[in-house]
């Protein structure tokens, strides 16, 4: 990609007996989106004709079996057909292995485009864990599986939400919140504050400016509620800081997003999912886009799971995909802006 093209975004079906088909084929459909990027939906092409069809897009199916046979015209859903679903047993709505197979086959595939730089960024729409586990997949989900295939240890990776105003990475995500404490440390707060500042800078905010937020009430106060921000997070932020980072905190949990929000920071790092969660699903709940960090690739995905419960129906909203195509979009560019202006290597 160069730096004045629309970057070649791969969209991964997700689970086929859930709403990613249709949410990508009301996303193609979006104007906004064929102006943004070129979009390559990686999936089955029955099914996404399926979709096209359930949705009412105004869209024709053109299967292709390498993104360089690809030609984006308008009014056309470009898919890199995987011929993987039989359409005569796919039931919407309901658990099956056939489905959570079709799912895994397609992330494998816009994995290894990505890691070959075939395409510029990866957009997941849902799958359904309980699906992928009965077909066989060995990790929890996207990012996990994404890492492994990159070839980075667990851990290496982070989560984190974004919309237009408010960016925030976590340090902890799926566990027990008796057990985060126990499970912070200052060198994973620094790894994840590093990660924060660079996503925030293809995100469009070049100064990287990033909160750490406390663990505890009022950031601890001094240790009169706990004292983790002393003893772990403030040398993280130290340790940032003598980096060159611009890293402020810890700041008390309850302020430090609004302070974001208003545009005083440009990322936060928080400590556990539901302190990072709860303030992004408040202001931006349909279009907070979930962004894997610390991969070789770029990854966005939609914030949301199959809702098997209106699968096939046409009424899944296409916002939070369009919200990731826009978000994957604008990091490849500015990804590829960042790598012209770089000398080249004697």
């Amino acid at each position: 990609m160069g730096a004045g093209d629309r970057p070649l975004l791969a969209l991964t079906m997700g689970d086929p007996a859930g709403v990613g088909p249709e949410i990508i084929a009301k996303a193609v459909a979006d104007p906004e989106v064929g102006a943004l990027c070129r979009p390559l939906t990686i999936a089955d092409a029955g099914v996404m004709r399926a979709a096209v069809e359930i949705t009412g897009a105004p869209l024709r199916v053109v299967a292709v079996d390498e993104p360089e046979q690809a030609r984006f015209e308008p009014g056309t859903l470009v898919v890199l057909d995987l011929r993987n679903v039989d359409l005569s047993t796919l039931r919407r709505g309901v658990v099956a292995a056939a489905a959570g197979k079709a799912a895994i086959e397609a992330i494998w595939r816009a994995a290894e485009l990505a890691l070959a730089g075939r395409v510029d960024a990866i957009v997941t729409a849902p799958i359904h864990k309980e699906a992928a586990k009965l077909a066989g997949m060995g990790f929890p989900g996207h990012t996990e599986a994404l890492t492994y295939l990159s070839g980075l240890p667990p851990g290496s990776e982070a989560m984190m939400l974004a919309s237009e105003r408010l960016r925030i990475a976590h340090v902890t995500t799926h566990r027990p919140l008796a057990s985060v404490a126990a499970a912070l440390t200052t060198e994973q707060i620094a790894h994840i504050a590093r990660l924060a500042a660079e996503a925030a800078r293809l995100m469009g905010a070049p100064r990287a400016r990033v909160a750490i937020a406390g663990l505890n009430p009022h950031a601890g106060e001094h240790g009169l509620f706990g004292d983790e921000e002393e003893r772990i997070i403030r040398p993280a932020v130290e340790q940032l800081r003598a980096e060159g980072l611009d890293a402020e905190g810890p700041f008390p949990p309850d302020t430090v997003f609004h302070r974001a929000y208003e545009g005083e920071f440009d990322a936060v790092v928080a400590m556990y999912h539901d302190q990072g969660h709860i303030p992004m699903k408040m202001v931006a709940f349909d279009e907070g886009v979930n962004v894997t960090l610390g991969l070789p690739i770029i990854r966005t995905s939609v914030d949301h799971g199959t809702a098997f419960d209106i699968a096939g129906t046409g009424k899944a909203r296409a916002v939070n995909m369009v919200a990731a195509i826009r978000m994957a979009a604008r990091m490849a560019r500015t990804r590829a802006e960042l790598q012209a202006a770089q000398p080249p290597r004697r």
